[in-house]
């Protein structure tokens, strides 16, 4: 039996429903549709538009979306793809001639996907009103909310996304500085925008007029062709339990493969705080991420073979390779043929529950809000590649490589626990770190998303474009004292304050007695509600 390590938040619990997301107004609206009746899929709703609300730098209409849904009445998991595709008039060419693919302004933006992925959530798994779900979002945005301390470290962050005399410097940077610590943030033209989607307004019509005012380069018809997909998840089993996830374009799969490898290593032995187990789990994430570069796309433009990545065999050539004793420096380099997002979660007393992930790109994404609609646009263009023959080279009409994804822990063939996190490249690093801590060594989920953690980067990793990156391990100062064990295996080490490493875990565990217990990371405004 290992110590368990302390944690700070108070680990919520209750029978009937719980909801964990990145900010108290987002999963208070979840509580309340719960609590009136809705199921998981009906909070999730209420959550995702909340969330644009009041979260506007990570997610909004204006992005995409993966919503993971375990259907009680059915027995079995459903993922809801709302990721949108490259604009018909983006092509590589163009692109390569002007020197690269921008980080934000007009022609970083991609169809946005979200909108059509909650309604297609909603029409097929809801059950409360589908206008009732829009109520917090427009209260939030037409009566404001109060600014905390990670919306103004955004903001100020981010000056160069929110130029003078833009619609998003009039919201986010009144007369020029982020709102005060408490100072209420409205955006009327996004209540308006909600209000109207609410009563059955034409999403495609709404944001391609704002769009056009905005000189972003989205016409209706790309808006018109957005189609949300229903796909099945991908899953393997570990330890006894069965792991499951979001599957490409989201790359999931990624964090599987990682998971399958650790299958074949006694962690317990290595204890769950030690300089071995970072190691082992680090080597593990550089080989997956060679076959995320090699294989990662749009599903319906390349044949991905995910019985092969997600094979037993698979997962054993990826363990004999790794070297126990030294770290392994693997660029990532194709074979031929740091983002931000929010994620949440929602249990109900039914036993539904909804694993769910959506975001911007990158903080305040775009930049760009589409005219008159309120709508903060993505940068997700960014996340494509330029070189000829790389799996995810942009191609009109196709959805973009996604780093999102949200998990989904099963027992016994029902849900044990709902997890996940926003963080691009690092999302699966600290996905499976907390699964580990969960499945591995029995701590609670408050326990496992408080726990210091580590990310690993390799040159070609990140998403965004120019895709460059180095060769570092992240770890936060509560793993401080395994850095002279780790720098002497080969690792390139850097300390950063406790609770400043990347992401934010949400998560909900489901006992067999049916309590729900409801964890929120305390790195952003997270909270978590069950009654």
């Amino acid at each position: 039996m290992y110590p368990m390590p302390r944690a700070f938040r108070p680990l919520i619990m209750g029978r009937h429903g719980a909801v964990a997301t990145n900010h108290p107004v987002a999963t208070q609206a979840g509580l309340d549709v719960l609590r009136a009746g809705g199921n998981a899929a009906d909070a999730a709703v209420a959550v995702a538009l909340t969330l644009g609300v009041v979260e506007p730098h990570m997610s909004g209409l204006g992005g995409d979306g993966f919503y993971h849904v375990w259907d009680a009445a059915q027995g079995r998991g459903r993922v809801f793809n709302g990721s949108g595709a490259a604009p018909m008039q983006a092509t590589a060419a163009h692109y390569r001639a002007r020197g690269g693919i921008p980080l934000h302004g007009p022609l970083s933006v991609s169809v946005p996907g979200m909108y059509a992925g909650i309604s297609l959530l909603h029409a097929s798994c809801g059950q409360a009103r589908r206008a009732t779900l829009f109520g917090a979002a427009i209260e939030a945005a037409r009566d404001g909310f109060a600014a905390t301390h990670a919306l103004r470290h955004f903001i100020d962050a981010q000056r160069a996304r929110l130029p003078a005399g833009s619609h998003s410097a009039a919201i986010f940077l009144p007369d020029g500085e982020p709102p005060a610590l408490g100072g209420v943030l409205r955006q009327e033209a996004l209540a308006a925008a909600l209000a109207a989607l609410s009563e059955g307004a034409d999403f495609a019509g709404l944001l391609a007029r704002g769009a056009a005012a905005a000189d972003v380069p989205l016409t209706e018809a790309d808006l018109a062709d957005m189609r949300a997909e229903e796909v099945d998840p991908i899953a393997v089993p570990y330890r006894g339990f069965t792991i499951a996830q979001t599957p490409p374009n989201s790359t999931g799969f990624t964090m599987l493969q990682m998971l399958r490898i650790l299958d074949r290593f006694d962690l317990a032995a290595l204890g769950w705080d030690s300089a071995a187990l970072i190691h082992l789990m680090v080597e593990a994430k550089k080989r997956v991420f060679l076959d995320r570069e090699a294989h990662g796309a749009d599903p319906r433009g390349r044949d991905i073979p995910l019985a092969m990545l997600l094979s037993e065999a698979r997962a054993a050539e990826h363990a004999a390779a790794i070297d126990r004793d030294h770290a392994a420096h693997l660029p990532l380099k194709p074979e031929q043929g740091t983002g931000d997002t929010t994620y949440f979660c929602t249990v109900d007393a039914a036993g539904n529950a909804v694993s769910a992930i959506q975001s911007l790109n990158s903080p305040f994404g775009s930049g760009v809000i589409a005219g008159e609609s309120g709508v903060l646009l993505n940068n997700r263009m960014s996340y494509w590649h330029l070189e000829e023959g790389h799996p995810n080279l942009l191609t009109p009409g196709r959805r973009v490589r996604h780093t999102m994804n949200a998990p989904m822990v099963l027992k016994d063939g029902r849900p044990w626990c709902v997890i996940g996190t926003p963080g691009a490249d690092n999302q699966v690093q600290v996905n499976t770190q907390a699964i580990v801590a969960l499945c591995d060594f029995g701590f609670d989920p408050q326990q496992a998303v408080e726990l210091p953690r580590w990310s690993s980067s390799q040159y070609g990793q990140p998403a965004n474009y120019p895709h460059d990156g180095d060769d570092t391990l992240t770890i936060e100062e509560g793993l401080a004292r395994h850095a002279p064990a780790l720098e002497a295996l080969g690792h390139r080490v850097k300390v950063v304050a406790p609770l400043e490493g990347p992401c934010s875990l949400e998560a909900i565990r489901i006992l067999e007695n049916g309590v729900r217990m409801a964890a929120s990371d305390p790195r952003r405004d997270g909270w978590a509600g069950a009654y």
